[in-house]
């Protein structure tokens, strides 16, 4: 009875005291990526690896629609011809990068009436100067290599389909606050193979326009290799402005009474 009596309390106490603590819940590993990231990566990098020949429609307020020709080669050449790509609007290029290097082709038009030429810009991964980027080339090319890498700042969530736009698209936004963006911010539209089918930003809208043709083994550039300068995006000043070296007020005129 006496060892009874003192095994009673300590039993109370011990059905009293607080349940111990429950362990740790295993860990479920890394969270678990967003599936539409996950998505658009995965028709990005077959885009990669989509050759064909297509014409897209470009759309841009105020101005009349425009048919960029994109062939991507067997070999990873690749060009793009972009009426009104250069001077304005008022005259037409052709952007190509092969084995020999990234060039920028002058096609003959009103404004520029001569023969088709290419001036080499660099070397086939080089990035195009600001000055003599049209912006358009850039969803076939070097913007598929930023839409695959999960590091890229970016932010990707399902979009309503562009029209005419086959396929699924993305809304895409930059969560750096950097002033150099890895591309443009908008949606982005792929067929089920890879095929890229609308893209929508600030700059413009572009639009498949038919059923893509098989690619070429390789790109052929729109002319031969020349020297020269290439043309930059900006119009020319106007015969009367004072940018003009031909204006009275340019600072590399004279007058005829200096002359």
């Amino acid at each position: 009875m006496a060892l009874l009596a003192l095994a009673l309390p300590a039993l109370l106490v011990a059905c009293s005291a607080d349940p111990p603590p429950a362990p740790p819940p295993i860990s479920a590993g890394p969270v678990a990526v967003d599936a539409a990231r996950d998505e658009l990566a995965a028709l990005a990098a077959a885009a990669q690896d989509r050759h064909l020949t297509a014409h897209y429609r470009f759309s841009r307020g105020g101005e009349s629609d425009r048919t960029i020709v994109v062939t991507s080669a067997n070999d990873g050449s690749w060009r793009v011809d972009v009426p009104g790509g250069a001077l304005g609007g008022a005259s037409d290029i052709s952007l190509a990068a092969n084995t020999e290097g990234l060039f920028q082709c002058a096609l003959p038009s009103a404004a520029r009436p001569e023969p088709p030429g290419c001036v080499r810009l660099g070397d086939p991964d080089d990035a195009i100067p600001r000055r003599l980027d049209p912006r358009v080339q850039h969803p076939f090319t070097d913007w598929l290599e930023v839409l695959t890498d999960r590091r890229a700042p970016l932010s990707v969530s399902p979009a309503q389909p562009l029209p005419d736009a086959p396929g699924a698209c993305y809304s895409v936004e930059t969560t750096s606050a950097s002033l150099n963006a890895p591309l443009d911010v908008g949606i982005y539209c792929y067929d089920r193979d890879g095929t890229p089918t609308a893209v929508r930003t600030e700059y413009g809208t572009l639009t498949l326009a038919g059923t893509p043709a098989p690619a070429p083994s390789t790109v052929q550039l729109a002319g031969p290799i020349v020297e020269g300068e290439p043309l930059g995006t900006a119009a020319p000043p106007s015969p009367d402005s004072p940018d003009s070296p031909n204006s009275p007020d340019s600072p590399g005129s004279q007058s005829p009474q200096t002359q």
